[in-house]
């Protein structure tokens, strides 16, 4: 048993997210690059444990996730940006059990950041409203925000102005090949198409909107993805996720999803997983009596 649960810990949801498309319409003036994206919360991801106490460090429990040095872990990160804007010095002992793949574009360190500020802004009974724990989100990564707001939503900027949006059910396929290629070496890219024509959330609910600007660059470079794609593209339309190199269809049916993983080549680390209404972790805000 987690080492953090099974001494009085709680546990809180850090969903994945999909971005449904991905595209880059210009860059600023500081270099950073102007997205519009649509993430899709999924009912499906990690899960965080947390032990809060009286005065006290915050403390990163078991085995770190791919190698990452205890400061440099987003969860102490998250915790501690908290401590620090609120001038709180309450404890807390923190641990993930990962589930969702490091590097595919899935969210997975940005959600266990949201997770840790919503949870230890409860927690700890702060009290910060959600938009100044969105702001503090912002500062550690700019998918961060939208996992703290809990909405599926329309984005643009960095992707930290947001647009709640209603989307059908839907089940995805998921797929990760292994690939991790850092995010500013694919916005250093010269094949990435930089300069696409802003679109509207009109756009995207009409069906028009399906690609990812990092996709023709990852299936070039990658052989693990192309290889993925063509394997997808026998049971639907494929689809890239973030930056990353995860990979997956959407399905109208929990069955007709479940049937065409059950026909992928063997050996692929694939899932089936609900799209979320809202966050699971607003629910389980929802449900904590603190």
């Amino acid at each position: 048993m987690n080492d953090v649960a099974s001494a009085g810990g709680s546990a809180w949801p850090a969903p994945a997210k999909l971005n449904l498309f991905l595209q880059i319409v210009g860059r600023r003036a500081d270099g950073y690059h102007e997205l519009q994206t649509v993430f899709r919360i999924l009912d499906w991801g990690d899960t965080v444990h947390l032990r809060v106490g009286g005065p006290g460090p915050v403390r990163r429990i078991g085995p770190s996730v791919a190698g990452v040095a205890e400061a440099d872990d987003l969860l102490v990160r998250a915790a501690e940006l908290l401590r620090s804007a609120t001038n709180c010095q309450l404890s807390a002992d923190i641990s993930v059990e990962k589930r969702i793949p490091a590097g595919g574009g899935f969210g997975g360190g940005s959600s266990d950041a949201a997770t840790a500020l919503v949870a230890l802004n409860a927690l700890w009974g702060l009290a910060l409203p959600v938009d100044a724990l969105a702001a503090l989100g912002c500062q550690l990564g700019a998918d961060v925000p939208v996992f703290v707001r809990g909405h599926n939503a329309w984005a643009e900027g960095v992707g930290e102005r947001l647009t709640p949006i209603e989307l059908p059910p839907a089940w995805y396929l998921l797929v990760d090949p292994g690939v991790h290629v850092p995010t500013p070496e694919l916005f250093r890219a010269p094949d990435l198409t930089r300069d696409a024509a802003p679109a509207k959330i009109a756009d995207f609910a009409s069906g028009t909107l399906l690609g990812n600007a990092f996709e023709p660059v990852l299936r070039r470079r990658e052989p693990a993805v192309e290889a993925v794609f063509q394997a997808l593209a026998r049971v639907g339309s494929v689809r890239l996720t973030g930056s990353g190199g995860g990979c997956f269809v959407e399905f109208d049916s929990l069955h007709a999803a479940e049937r065409a993983c059950a026909g992928l080549p063997a050996g692929l680390r694939a899932w089936v997983v609900g799209g979320a209404a809202r966050s699971p972790l607003l629910d389980a805000l929802a449900a904590t009596k603190v």
